[in-house]
């Protein structure tokens, strides 16, 4: 066996390809089976270890989102139609279900990382940075992302920083954080005039005691790999001033040159297999070794398989120190 089996988890459960919208919605169910199928193709699955999914509990959703959304979302669920947000995420019916079981996976990934059975992990179905603590938005229901921040700050972590390369900006994210200063943050994404949510521009740097904490680097519309190259150093040296004790890693593959929804045009390889690469041989010279990535956006299939495959193996890269 090899000595990478422990070092590397991903939830490969069809579980979370449950959550997806119907009707032809871009965030179809169909985006996990185009994942495993080239996850499967690359050999990967001989080289990780497999977690299972879970839902998370009603008390692990509410150490991010109010009582009343969560109600919300239980009740859109039952009957399975109308709108969470204000027109693009659908309820359909066991939504709340299957969104609780995208928490629930990452928190199962998050205890495997803290527990020391694993190093890093990538759970694909994940990171819905859109989620509001009390709505949904951008076809995030529950923000997986923000509820494992707060499970690593439970959990003893003094700094965790939250790193995002998804072409939206993480928004949920941002602004449930944006004065708590142990929460860093780093987001690169396509220029917020131009795209959903129209958040995140260089300015926004975190208020109050979490001053400083917090970088947005907005792209132009056409941004490839050569732009990520000359800005992704800064993201970096972000991370350096504040030695974070995990890092999440928001790996949307909209990003990616070609897709149906977003402008930007990295390629799997320069941008999130470097990204991926370069975060675990940060979190190794810090000792801890802890990436949590989540797969995030991506609407073109191919590209969402290479992007993340080319993340899972950027995770293995990195031998455990």
């Amino acid at each position: 066996m090899s000595t990478n089996v422990a070092v590397v988890a991903v939830v490969v459960s069809q579980q979370l390809g449950a959550y997806g919208f119907p009707q032809g919605h871009p965030f179809g169910t169909d985006r996990l089976a185009a994942f495993l199928a080239e996850f499967e193709a690359r050999g990967l699955g001989q080289r990780v270890l497999t977690l299972p999914a879970r839902e998370a509990s009603r008390e692990e959703l509410l150490s991010f989102h109010t009582e009343g959304y969560v109600r919300r979302v239980e009740e859109a669920s039952t009957h399975g139609t109308g709108l969470l947000d204000a027109g693009d995420t659908p309820a359909f019916p066991g939504v709340y279900e299957a969104a609780a079981c995208v928490v629930g996976s990452v928190l199962n990934a998050a205890d495997a990382m803290l527990a020391g059975r694993c190093r890093r992990a990538f759970i694909p179905i994940a990171g819905l940075h859109h989620a509001r603590p009390d709505s949904a938005g951008g076809f995030c229901v529950f923000n997986d992302c923000g509820v494992a921040i707060r499970h690593f700050l439970a959990h003893g972590l003094k700094r965790v920083a939250y790193i995002d390369i998804d072409a939206h900006h993480g928004d949920g994210v941002f602004y449930a954080f944006e004065d708590d200063p142990a929460v860093i943050f780093a987001d690169m994404h396509e220029d917020g005039r131009f795209l959903y949510p129209g958040t995140g521009a260089a300015a926004e740097t975190g208020r109050g005691p979490a001053a400083g904490t917090k970088l947005n680097v907005p792209l132009p519309p056409g941004a490839g790999d050569d732009v990520f190259g000359e800005l992704w150093p800064q993201v970096m040296a972000h991370l350096a001033r504040f030695e974070p004790e995990a890092l999440i890693l928001q790996c949307g593959a909209d990003s990616i040159g070609g897709d149906p929804l977003t402008h930007l045009r990295f390629s799997p390889q320069g941008a999130h297999g470097r990204a991926a690469r370069e975060l675990s041989a940060f979190a190794e010279a810090q000792g801890h070794g802890r990436v949590l990535a989540l797969g995030g956006g991506g609407y073109n299939r191919a590209n969402l398989a290479h992007a993340w495959t080319a993340v899972v193996e950027g995770l293995l890269a990195q031998p455990q120190a």
